[in-house]
């Protein structure tokens, strides 16, 4: 089976088990998605969503957000990983927002704010604006190489590979069916490839042995 065939018989798989696909981040607006993916970089979804409330409850807009100082907004955040960092790159991206006269679907644009890379300015452009875009964290660019879909060494290789195999329009839905997918069958730990749904027959013989031995 080639790569093509194995990502149409993935893609009938997510499909059926995933028709619905919600960001799992609580949001509100462009901004405040925006600030929950910046957040969840190293940190789990479940975890922002525990500290964007209180978050939110006090800047909810960058207007709000760059009245704050960075201790305060660390303290709010402090819960998250990196948040130190995060809570000088939520002030600076909020002055930036302001300065830039509002958020706007443009991939220039995005990247260029403050804690902002290209997959946190990806899930904005997908999820918010509708507009085709793969963000790739480093879930799925694991199942990529588990399911035998890309030998990338990074995730912006394999973004390349993955948006070659689908077509354009499943982008925006792919990526979150992916992560779904590796949560409830296919942890990055303790897995063994021979009873995943997926990996069982995707994965190569070689890779198997690999994992199980690890």
């Amino acid at each position: 089976m080639n790569r093509a065939e194995k990502a149409q018989r993935i893609g009938e798989m997510l499909d059926e088990l995933y028709p619905e696909t919600p960001v799992p981040l609580n949001h509100s607006s462009a901004y405040t998605l925006l600030v929950a993916v910046m957040l969840s970089a190293q940190t789990t979804d479940k975890k922002v969503n525990q500290v964007t409330p209180a978050l939110f409850a006090k800047a909810s807009t960058p207007e709000q957000m760059a009245t704050l100082a960075v201790d305060e907004i660390q303290t709010l955040i402090r819960e998250i990983g990196l948040a130190p960092t995060k809570a000088k790159n939520l002030r600076r991206m909020a002055e930036q927002i302001i300065e830039g006269n509002g958020m706007r679907s443009d991939w220039d644009y995005l990247e260029s704010l403050a804690g902002v890379g290209h997959k946190t300015a990806s899930v904005v452009m997908a999820q918010w604006y509708g507009i085709p875009a793969f963000p790739v964290d480093t879930h799925i660019h694991r199942l990529a190489a588990r399911w035998g879909l890309s030998k990338a060494k990074n995730v912006e290789q394999t973004e390349r590979d993955l948006k070659l195999l689908w077509p354009k329009e499943t982008w925006n839905s792919r990526h979150l069916q992916i992560i779904f997918f590796g949560r409830e069958f296919c942890p990055a730990r303790n897995h063994d490839l021979t009873q995943c749904p997926i990996c069982s027959w995707a994965a190569t013989q070689k890779r198997i042995r690999e994992e199980m031995r690890g």
